[in-house]
């Protein structure tokens, strides 16, 4: 009896180191993926931020902090730190209460819910390019459609992309355009995990349907609403993309943003220590904010 014990017990613990091997087998490219395309290279950007680098030379100077002096005096720099936080602060509450409120739309099961959800994401997987491409044309003071609704409607048009004070918010619409339905998602997945009963018992007891949403709907989707806002945070502030279709960062730099200061720097000016100076001050930047919001939406609500 003790040897087949034994025996079972040596079988057992053969099984389970093969199949820790076979795990481990699994995580590996992944975890090679993340140190040779993520984790190396920013380590190798931290490197880069403290010397004089760029393309054209190889031979790369140690500067110390001298490429962050430097851009802590830079006002280029710091207006498009600005932009960026202008879009941010915009897009933010704008994109969140438009995925909120198409997710309650779409929450009942009806005939056409699953064809208007499909509507609402489908600009999400849309190619960014694409989607810019087709907004400038949108936007165009002579042709598109945006002015010849307004000329219909017996408005004055408006330049879109070349009118330095509006044109941020040209880049706001398409953002939100583009993103919403992803959000849109999200939100539906909270909401469908709030318990019925709870709002049969609010509705039994005479709650309406307002109170029911900001006593019942908000407070459980307390954690949903964190992610969304940390995720569309992050978005907002490392925004490039349609910038550089649209509007090239112009007009008068009203719409450069850190990211697209950050690329300029880069492969413009061939600055590429000066670029990941810029590109570290922004990624503490956003890490600081992402903790600062985990810690506003933490909570301790259960369903």
């Amino acid at each position: 009896m003790r040897r087949n014990r034994g025996a079972g017990g040596a079988g057992r613990y053969a099984f389970r180191l093969q199949e820790e091997r076979a795990a481990y087998a699994f995580i590996f490219p992944a975890v090679a993926c993340l140190l040779l395309f993520t984790f190396y290279p920013m380590i190798d950007a931290v490197v880069v931020s403290f010397k004089d680098f760029n393309l054209i030379n190889p031979q790369a100077d140690f500067v110390g902090f001298g490429n962050y002096k430097e851009l802590f005096a830079d006002r280029a720099f710091w207006d498009s730190l600005l932009h960026s936080f202008h879009f941010a602060i915009v897009v933010i509450p704008a994109q969140t209460a438009i995925a909120l409120g198409l997710a309650l739309l779409v929450r009942r099961s009806t005939r056409l819910s699953g064809l208007f959800r499909t509507v609402y994401f489908l600009p999400v997987v849309i190619a960014v390019g694409v989607a810019s491409t087709v907004f400038r044309l949108l936007y165009n003071q002579d042709v598109g459609l945006f002015n010849a609704l307004l000329k219909l409607l017996g408005l004055p048009q408006v330049s879109f992309l070349s009118d330095p004070g509006v044109a941020m918010y040209g880049v706001m619409i398409l953002g939100m355009w583009k993103s919403a339905g992803f959000f849109m998602i999200i939100f539906l997945a909270g909401l469908n995990n709030i318990p019925k009963t709870i709002y049969e018992a609010a509705e039994v007891d005479g709650a309406s349907r307002p109170r029911m949403f900001f006593h019942i709907t908000l407070p459980l989707l307390r954690r949903t609403l964190a992610f969304v806002v940390v995720i569309t945070t992050m978005d907002a502030i490392k925004i490039s993309g349609p910038v550089f279709i649209l509007t090239n960062g112009g007009p008068a730099g009203s719409t450069t943003t850190a990211t697209y200061f950050i690329v300029q720097e880069a492969f413009d000016q061939m600055r590429m220590g000066y670029a990941s100076a810029a590109a570290m001050v922004l990624f503490a930047i956003v890490l600081a904010i992402s903790v600062l919001q985990m810690r506003a939406f933490r909570t301790d609500v259960e369903y």
